[in-house]
């Protein structure tokens, strides 16, 4: 990992129908390469946010027949600058479908995707509730991407959660972890900031976290604030509320000097678990 990038995060407020979607997308990525970016994140969900199974698969295509995936590719080419398709709804051969994140290297190839491991399945506060997992199949693979600017490590949106998927991609080569994201409201004030601050801090790696903003089908809030966040901890670019773009130089070499100074990655232990009074 050697050099400095300089990346952006594209934060969206999708509607229900891909095309409009893409077209919006397309706009911002091009504007974000104007402005000097080489890697550019998109959200979570970036093609469409529609509420409920039926609607959700009344969209949904294969993957060999999804148009973003085409568009993404062509807009990668055009811009000539990596990016990251944020998560698309690719339908699988049994019927569920696939939350799925590509990256795009610079001459349009799929070089990675993902699929997302973490379903959200909650209920918040007020009645708020989500079952992904009746529409989506999770993946089962973690998945490190090369890239010039050092390894990029893919998860999504829920995955944030879960610090063990970020510590086995960092110490497997990860330099920069993405996090397209469709974060709730609640869920966002709480807990957006201090997550991806955490696994920043944790693993030693820059953090890229495109979001969704606004309010969707139905009504459903999600909370913005799309984040760049360095390996020490500290928040580069916060996009807040408003649909548009942050940009941030990445000094690569931060990286290393992050995990020289607190080398948590090398000093796993095993150890057992007592329960002592149950």
């Amino acid at each position: 990992m050697s050099g400095v990038l300089k990346a952006a995060c594209v934060q969206v407020n999708a509607g229900t129908e891909i095309l409009p979607n893409l077209q919006a997308a397309g706009d911002l990525v091009r504007r974000a390469r104007d402005a000097g970016a080489d890697f550019i994140a998109l959200p979570e969900n970036v093609s469409m946010i529609v509420q409920g199974r039926a609607k959700v698969l009344e969209r949904v295509r294969t993957a060999d027949e999804h148009p973003a995936i085409p568009f993404f590719a062509d807009l990668a080419r055009e811009t000539g600058a990596w990016l990251l398709a944020g998560t698309l709804g690719v339908l699988l051969d049994d019927g569920r479908v696939a939350n799925r994140s590509y990256l795009f290297d610079a001459e349009g190839r799929a070089v990675a995707h993902y699929d997302k491991l973490h379903m959200f399945d909650v209920d918040l506060k007020g009645g708020e509730s989500y079952r992904e997992s009746a529409t989506f199949r999770p993946g089962d693979r973690a998945v490190l991407a090369a890239t010039p600017w050092g390894g990029v490590g893919m998860t999504v949106c829920y995955d944030l959660r879960f610090a063990y998927l970020y510590r086995a991609l960092a110490q497997a080569g990860a330099a920069i972890l993405t996090v397209p994201a469709a974060f709730t409201v609640p869920t966002g004030r709480a807990h957006w900031h201090t997550l991806l601050r955490a696994r920043a801090i944790e693993t030693g790696c820059f953090l890229l976290a495109p979001a969704q903003t606004g309010s969707h089908d139905q009504g459903r809030l999600t909370y913005g604030h799309s984040l760049i966040v360095a390996p020490w901890g500290e928040v580069l670019a916060d996009a807040e509320e408003a649909v548009g773009f942050v940009l941030a130089e990445l000094d690569m070499a931060r990286v290393e000097e992050a995990r020289r100074m607190v080398p948590a990655l090398t000093h796993d232990r095993t150890f057992t678990l007592d329960r002592v009074g149950f």
